[in-house]
């Protein structure tokens, strides 16, 4: 009998502690081909901006993506020939609920090697603020002189 007590708490522990729903469902949603299609600021202007430390906004409008949740990996290629290097980048990620309430989600994003290893191990976070089976939107807030200035990526799916 103490041992059906123990597994019944041990299975609730682990059931309780485990992923929830709505981040299984997000990553079965952002499973595939996406093309990142438009950026913005919230601030109006023109702005220097590298995204993740590797190329200019101009770089990554209709970059290629592709998720792959069963692994948390991942592929975005730069097409632009005006941007070097041009080609494939790798990255982890991970998809975390921030808010039950809101539903809003944490994105971090972890570029690598094609072995799935970090140089450095740094990352980036991202709110998932929105995903639908068609369009997607992050958004990065950083620091310019010491106010929030927010970077909307705009994705939407496609077929390949």
């Amino acid at each position: 009998m103490k041992k059906i007590i123990v597994f019944v708490l041990l299975a609730s522990i682990v059931i309780s502690c485990g992923t929830p729903k709505t981040v299984i469902q997000s990553k079965k949603v952002i499973k595939g081909y996406w093309s990142l299609d438009q950026i913005t600021y919230s601030e109006p202007g023109t702005f220097d901006v590298t995204l993740l430390n590797d190329a200019s906004r101009d770089c990554f409008i209709g970059s290629k993506w592709r998720f792959i949740p069963n692994n948390n990996t991942g592929t975005y290629t730069i097409t632009d020939t005006h941007c070097v290097p041009i080609g494939d980048r790798n990255f982890n990620f991970t998809i975390q609920q921030t808010d039950a309430n809101t539903g809003l989600y944490d994105f971090l994003l972890k570029p690598t090697d094609a072995r799935q290893r970090s140089a450095d191990d740094s990352g980036f976070r991202l709110q998932l603020a929105q995903l639908t089976e068609t369009t997607m939107r992050w958004e990065q807030t950083v620091s310019v002189e010491g106010k929030p200035f927010i970077i909307y990526m705009n994705f939407n799916k496609i077929n390949e």
